[in-house]
C-alpha cells in the first residue's frame, strides 16, 4: 500500500477523511514521538456501521443502541481508524492533538495525546484482528516515521501501556510480534 503523508496539512493519502472537532494544537514544541494503538468496535463486539465514524464526530444517536446512552456526551478523536477491510479513516491532522489517550503515562511522561498518534483498529480484545489490518498498520507506521523525525525511532504502545488498569486493548488478541516483523521487512525494504 502506497500512503503519503503532507506535513503541511498533516493529511494522509488516501486515508477518507472524516474531520473530527474532538482535537486541538499540541503544546508548544510538543512533537509526536509515540504511536498509540488501540482498538474499537461499535457497538462492542460489532464491526461496520457508521458508528465510529458517529463517536468522533459528536453524532452518535443514543437511541440506536442502549450502549450509546453512555457513551454518547464523550467528546473523544483519534488521528486514524484501520477498519476491518482494510479500510484508513482520518479524523484529524497528524500535527493537531486528537483525544484518543485520555488519563495516560508513558514512561514518566504524562498526557499521552500532546506526544503521540493514535491508531484505531476496528476490533475488539478477544477477537483476532484482520490480516489486511496489520498490513494496513504496518504500511501507515512506515510512512508517519518516514514524514516525521520525530516518529522514526519513536515507540509503539498500545492503549492498556499506557492507561493501565483503566484501558485493555488493543487487546491480548492483538499480534504485536506480527506488527514488529512486518515493520522490520518494511525497513529493510527502504533500504535496498
Amino acid at each position: 500500500m502506497s500512503l503519503r503523508v503532507d506535513t503541511n496539512t498533516g493529511l494522509i493519502a488516501p486515508a477518507r477523511q472524516v474531520p473530527s472537532p474532538n482535537c486541538d494544537a499540541r503544546p508548544d514544541g510538543a512533537q509526536a514521538d509515540l504511536i498509540v494503538i488501540h482498538g474499537i468496535s461499535l457497538p462492542p463486539g460489532e464491526f461496520g456501521g457508521p458508528w465510529i465514524d458517529a463517536l468522533f464526530t459528536n453524532t452518535l444517536d443514543p437511541v440506536a443502541h442502549p450502549y450509546f446512552q453512555a457513551i454518547h456526551p464523550l467528546r473523544v478523536s483519534s488521528h486514524l481508524l484501520i477498519r476491518r477491510d482494510g479500510e484508513l479513516v482520518q479524523y484529524v491532522p497528524l500535527h493537531r492533538r486528537a483525544w484518543h489517550a485520555g488519563a495516560s503515562s508513558f514512561c514518566g511522561r504524562e498526557r499521552c495525546n500532546d506526544f503521540s498518534i493514535g491508531i484505531e483498529l476496528e476490533g475488539s480484545d478477544d477477537q483476532p484482528y484482520a490480516p489486511t489490518q496489520y498490513q494496513v498498520l504496518g504500511a501507515v507506521i512506515a510512512a508517519l516515521r518516514s514524514a516525521y523525525p520525530s516518529l522514526a525511532a519513536g515507540q509503539i504502545a498500545g492503549h492498556s501501556d499506557i492507561a493501565p488498569g483503566r484501558k485493555t486493548d488493543p487487546g491480548p488478541c492483538f499480534n504485536w510480534p506480527h506488527l514488529y516483523a512486518l515493520l522490520d521487512a518494511e525497513q529493510k525494504t527502504r533500504l535496498v
